[in-house]
């Protein structure tokens, strides 16, 4: 199908309980996009219940059974499993999809689409009537590598993730506090955890499940999801996930290999011509996720090259996982689309 938006088009959000949707609900209450009606659609659980849009109280509906007909843009903020069932019904019932989850980032046929870095990949109108969005941790990392992919050069990339409890729901940041205040009443021991390893006070270098080949899907998502977006199928990226006792906001230390020797200088002066970076200059500048900022933006810092290598470089990249990491990179590719549809 191909998909042409209204002038104001309705809009539904479809896992408006979970995280990433009420992060979407505030940004849409933030920002006033041109939207017209919003639905808010969840499991059987939260149907019935109500939250607070644009000043108005709005009952939450089933999503089994929605009607996609009559709605022009459907936010996905789900798992996989929920994804892979409802958003095919969605988009053949006319309706445009921009799914958060993995279950369709992969297909040819589907976008992945970072608007700052790949815009192009939705200006044909994807037959599929889906745009995928990526995950949390790919979308600062190839935002950072862009304007180097796209002017020096890019081999590859060794990625280490410092990821936030945020990243796997509501339900894990109150594990996280839960365990948190255990530890401290109680010290550490054995507890239910929610996470491969209890969280409090300890680093796990495990984020999904293992692979054959000893790195996990997360691994996996963010070398797959770097090549495609940034249309390079050799990029040679590798990454080790962990997770942090951090409540939000995921950080990275990327080592990055140029296709040529570089500076510092030239390296700010590409990253400082990005919309939606922040770049700290200083030597000792930058972000942390306790002091970001600004988290709409993706921020680099502790910029260098490597002393005994001219093209490799060092830095440090910290985003909000659920805004530009998630609902605020959805909510721009639906501001794409509408633009396109004028």
């Amino acid at each position: 199908m191909k998909w042409n938006l209204r002038r104001n088009p309705t809009v539904a959000i479809v896992g408006c309980t979970g995280a990433v949707g009420r992060e979407l609900i505030r940004l849409i209450e933030e920002r006033a996009p041109a939207f017209g009606d919003v639905h808010l659609l969840a499991s059987e659980s939260s149907a019935g219940t109500t939250i607070t849009i644009r000043g108005k109280a709005t009952a939450v509906q089933s999503l089994h059974g929605y009607d996609f007909s009559s709605t022009d843009i459907a936010f996905f903020a789900v798992g996989a499993e929920t994804s892979d069932g409802h958003v095919p019904r969605a988009a053949e019932q006319g309706c445009l999809v921009i799914d958060k989850s993995s279950a369709f980032r992969m297909k040819p046929e589907v976008p992945l689409v970072v608007p700052q870095v790949n815009a192009h990949a939705i200006a044909e109108r994807p037959d599929s009537g889906i745009i995928a969005s990526p995950n949390c941790s790919t979308i600062p990392l190839v935002r950072a590598l862009a304007p180097v992919h796209a002017t020096v050069g890019v081999r590859g990339a060794v990625v280490s993730t410092y990821q936030a409890a945020s990243g796997v729901g509501l339900a894990c940041i109150d594990d996280l506090l839960d365990d948190s205040r255990a530890c401290l009443d109680a010290g550490p021991g054995e507890r239910p955890s929610r996470f491969p390893r209890p969280l409090a006070f300890n680093v796990v270098p495990q984020i999904d499940v293992f692979c054959d080949d000893g790195f996990t899907v997360e691994e996996q998502k963010m070398v797959l999801e770097s090549r495609k977006i940034l249309g390079d199928p050799g990029l040679a990226v590798t990454a080790t996930t962990v997770r942090v006792p951090v409540v939000n906001v995921h950080s990275e230390a990327v080592y990055v290999q140029c296709a040529r020797p570089t500076t510092r200088e030239e390296i700010i002066k590409l990253l400082r011509a990005e919309v939606g970076l922040i770049v700290e200059e200083r030597i000792d500048g930058y972000a942390t996720p306790r002091f970001n900022p600004d988290p709409d933006a993706v921020t680099v810092g502790r910029i260098r090259t490597n002393p005994d290598n001219p093209a490799g470089v060092w830095m440090w990249i910290v985003a909000d996982n659920l805004r530009p990491g998630a609902a605020l990179n959805a909510l721009d590719i639906a501001a794409l689309a509408m633009k396109l549809s004028r």
